[in-house]
């Protein structure tokens, strides 16, 4: 049977399973179990929410539940999410004692493209990154749900963003009918929130703001402005906007900027040490994971390519063992341009794109000891900046996604500012790959 004719068989059967495999009472108490739809196997360390309560599925995929009206929401690292609203009314045991409630998650691995916020509003953009999925097997995209003015692309209900000016242009008329064509495509969507660098933010609550060494607001080199993340506000603002694009049913939400300034001069409202930095982005973004918890919503956070590398906090309070703990995938942004210094080994990052992405992957899952599909690269697919201004094409974008596909991430994200993408080095990737399966095949 062909694996698409399987998915669609198990996919038919699902429901029946959640209505007629119901949870009995064994040992005083009912119990649920989730398994990889594909091959059966009992899924370790699922999330489960139940009325607002997470439990962790243990290594034999089960999990305590409670029989009444609810909905019941799964997911697991490398899986599609899944939801099912339980009545108690039509929770039928079934003959055989002991049977649990079985959810099945389906694997899932995201190849995606980024949309800014003028990107994801313009119909021609929108709809040419769309065609260019569906023609080269991709199958995500991330969207800035907060900017990197500060701005929501659709009418939000965080009162703060009307106030300080992020609804004064809308490039998304309808966000829900948006993400219901999103969802009827297939694609996984996920949510870009910039989160310290916010121009809007500072500009309008100065009392929120980093500061110069003359006390005045401190500026970027875009001359941007930037909030404190010490600031607990900062935090709640930005969590809101994470909940309300978690309602609105994106499958991720993504902190990008999640850091401090790559800048030692700015003044903050606590001393600029390594463990001040670190706390208060690891405390954001576990404050984060925790209000996020009852929403059905995967958590990721992007990341310094040279963060998987250096032991301290690179100086902007991103430290890797402190910061993985807290979020579902770690994305790092392994363009080749951004290693200015190249890593061991390799000195022209632009020459050694396949590298750099799997040798920071592979550095990064040592110091961690995370499984492989807890990390999802974003990918260089704009013109070098930094070493011989090279277009990246063919070679140097197949050659970032084979590294990836090669150290078995979960996907991976093309980036690229202006969000002119093309098929270069999509059809070339997947062909190296096929090229790798066959050869294991062979040799096997």
């Amino acid at each position: 049977m062909h694996l698409k004719e399987r998915i669609k068989g198990f996919i038919t059967i699902l429901p029946i399973l959640f209505l007629l495999a119901a949870p009995v009472e064994t040992m005083g108490s009912p119990f649920g179990k989730v398994i990889d739809l594909l091959t059966g196997n009992p899924i370790k360390g699922a999330i489960v929410g139940l009325n607002h309560k997470v439990v962790l599925t243990d290594e034999n995929g089960f999990f305590p539940f409670q029989i009444t009206d609810a909905k019941l929401s799964v997911r697991a690292y490398g899986y599609k999410k899944t939801e099912e609203f339980i009545k108690s009314s039509s929770v039928i045991p079934i003959a055989k004692p002991g049977s649990p409630l079985v959810v099945g998650l389906v694997p899932f691995t995201p190849k995606g493209l980024y949309l800014s916020f003028y990107g994801i509003g313009d119909r021609t953009i929108r709809e040419s990154a769309l065609k260019l999925a569906q023609e080269n097997g991709l199958n995500a995209l991330v969207i800035d749900v907060k900017g990197d003015r500060g701005m929501i692309p659709y009418k939000s209900n965080v009162p703060l963003s009307s106030q300080i000016g992020g609804q004064r242009i809308i490039t998304v008329r309808d966000i829900n009918d948006l993400m219901r064509s999103l969802k009827e495509k297939g694609i996984y969507t996920i949510a870009r929130i910039v989160v310290f660098k916010d121009n809007l933010l500072a500009t309008a609550r100065p009392d929120l703001a980093i500061k110069n060494q003359r006390g005045e607001m401190w500026r970027d080199r875009e001359n941007l402005a930037w909030v404190d993340p010490f600031m607990k506000e900062v935090w709640s603002y930005n969590i809101e906007i994470a909940i309300e694009a978690a309602q609105l049913g994106f499958d991720e939400i993504q902190f990008d900027y999640v850091r401090f300034p790559d800048d030692g001069s700015p003044i903050f409202s606590m001393p600029n040490t390594l463990e001040n930095r670190v706390r208060a982005v690891t405390g954001f973004v576990s404050e984060a994971k925790n209000r996020l918890a009852p929403y059905n919503v995967y958590l990721g956070a992007d990341v310094f390519g040279y963060v998987f590398w250096n032991q301290n906090d690179t100086n902007i309070g991103q430290r890797l063992e402190d910061l993985a703990p807290h979020v579902d995938y770690l994305s790092p942004m392994l363009y080749p341009s951004g290693f200015q210094f190249g890593i061991p080994g390799y000195r022209t990052p632009v020459s050694n794109s396949y590298e750099i992405v799997y040798l920071t992957l592979k550095r990064a899952q040592e110091r961690t000891n995370l499984p492989s599909v807890r990390f999802r690269p974003w990918l260089q697919a704009f013109r070098d900046y930094a070493f011989d201004k090279r277009y990246f094409g063919d070679k140097e974008i197949s050659d970032q996604i084979h590294a990836a596909n090669q150290f078995g991430s979960h996907g991976w994200m093309l980036w690229n500012p202006s969000n002119a993408y093309t098929s270069a080095g999509l059809r070339r990737g997947k062909a190296l790959d096929r090229l790798v399966l066959w050869s294991s095949r062979d040799s096997s």
